[in-house]
């Protein structure tokens, strides 16, 4: 997966400077915790939600890799 930082993916067409508001696989708030079993399952599956509006997002998941598209703030590559 490509990274700006440990936190936000890097989004295709801009840099990965908002802050994380919701979790990318549960979708709850991120500031509710550590969410320890998101952060394990995210080490092998693309994130579900949109970190930045909570949008469930749809999900490619290819032998290369994955994307997944947000309608409000586009593509995550990984």
């Amino acid at each position: 997966m490509t990274t700006t930082s440990d936190a936000e993916p890097t989004r295709s067409g801009g840099p990965a400077s908002a802050a994380v508001l919701w979790c990318d696989r549960c979708g709850e708030a991120a500031a509710d915790g550590a969410h320890p079993g998101c952060a394990a399952a995210r080490q092998l599956e693309p994130p579900r939600y949109c970190s930045r509006c909570r949008r469930r997002m749809k999900v490619q998941v290819l032998p290369v890799g994955w994307s997944a598209v947000c309608v409000e703030h586009g593509e995550i590559r990984g």
